[in-house]
């Protein structure tokens, strides 16, 4: 209200620019989960608050094939069991939210798309019946999803996960669906834009937050230095607080996170190229955003990707985005930790 309140003044007053965007609320430092096959011991979120983190986002996948415009996820399948992991279902989901409410958690429900032959990212249609079909099917997954958010007081709804091309081409039906889920769901919403295209989502001034998965190219360097790495981080930070100013809201990166392997701050949203194993890059990255990102009085915080629930150690070297057991955990608990 404060914020809205602000904007009319100074529309009043003929003013060009709006005030410098601070956000004066706690940071989020939290993790993405990945959804287990199975129901985890009730114990699988202990090492989150052990690092200091105090949030974890939930991520219950949806499935498309390119070129095909229906959408299925756990409810509207007629085969109920045995083709979607635990951690997806409904049931799973709230198993999910009650182990982190048990470590004193917040929870983030986030819902993403697996997209077959394609990437999500590029999801578009060429004919506004096959639009309408999956928009159809789509605007199911997220209402169920933000209904059981309400009944589980989730704290924060992402209302999906870098739709970008579909989230520019198709406004009206974002905005209608927002409205929709504001009916259903009482707490605070963002959206997960990718790095590269968030300043083009058409929708945000109906979120509270404007999310950012911040997967920002920093360096070509086999192992680039911490400070090389801050340094870099300057031309991201100013295009970040020119939004933020202009949309006079919080900044979160709904996603961020590098893999253990050399390279991996030149094209960090990379996850199936080669990889030379090497833990310092991860740490260096981490440390400069930690550094360069967390004390912007514009930003609201972020979440690791990603988490695994298990503690089998070959998950954590088969996806080298976790920081788990690596130099990188102990670099976020160092800041986190307090």
């Amino acid at each position: 209200m404060a914020g809205r309140l602000l904007l009319i003044l100074f529309a009043l007053l003929g003013c060009q620019t709006l005030p410098p965007f601070r956000y004066s609320g706690p940071k989020l430092e939290g993790v993405n989960l990945v959804a287990p096959p199975r129901q985890p011991d009730s114990t699988a979120l202990a090492p989150v608050r052990a690092m200091g983190g105090d949030w974890v986002a939930i991520v219950p996948y949806g499935f498309c094939r390119k070129g095909d415009p229906h959408f299925y996820f756990s409810e509207n399948r007629k085969e109920k069991n045995n083709w979607q992991w635990w951690g997806e279902t409904t049931a799973g989901v709230a198993g999910t939210v009650r182990m982190a409410k048990m470590q004193g958690l917040k929870t983030m429900l986030k819902p993403h798309v697996w997209m077959q032959g394609g990437s999500h990212l590029d999801l578009e249609f060429t004919n506004d019946a096959d639009w309408q079909t999956f928009e159809h099917d789509y605007a199911q997954y997220v209402l169920h999803f933000a209904k059981l958010a309400d009944s589980l007081k989730v704290d924060l709804y992402c209302i999906t996960t870098e739709l970008d091309r579909f989230a520019i081409a198709r406004p009206d039906f974002w905005q209608k669906l927002i409205g929709q889920v504001r009916q259903v769901y009482k707490g605070k919403l963002t959206y997960a834009a990718n790095w590269d295209r968030y300043e083009k989502i058409p929708f945000w001034s109906q979120l509270d937050y404007v999310g950012v998965d911040a997967y920002f190219p920093l360096s070509d360097d086999r192992q680039p230095a911490t400070s090389d790495l801050i340094q870099a981080w300057k031309p991201h930070l100013k295009a970040l607080k020119k939004t933020s100013d202009r949309l006079q809201k919080p900044i979160l990166f709904t996603e961020f996170g590098y893999r253990s392997c050399e390279y991996s701050a030149r094209r960090p949203w990379e996850s199936e190229t080669d990889c030379v194993p090497n833990s310092t890059v991860q740490a260096n990255a981490y440390s400069a955003l930690l550094e360069a990102v967390w004390p912007e009085p514009w930003f609201a915080g972020g979440f690791i990707w990603k988490w695994f629930m298990d503690t089998d150690l070959r998950h954590r070297e088969r996806d080298q985005y976790s920081p788990h057991g690596k130099m990188a955990e102990k670099v976020v608990k160092s800041t986190w930790a307090h």
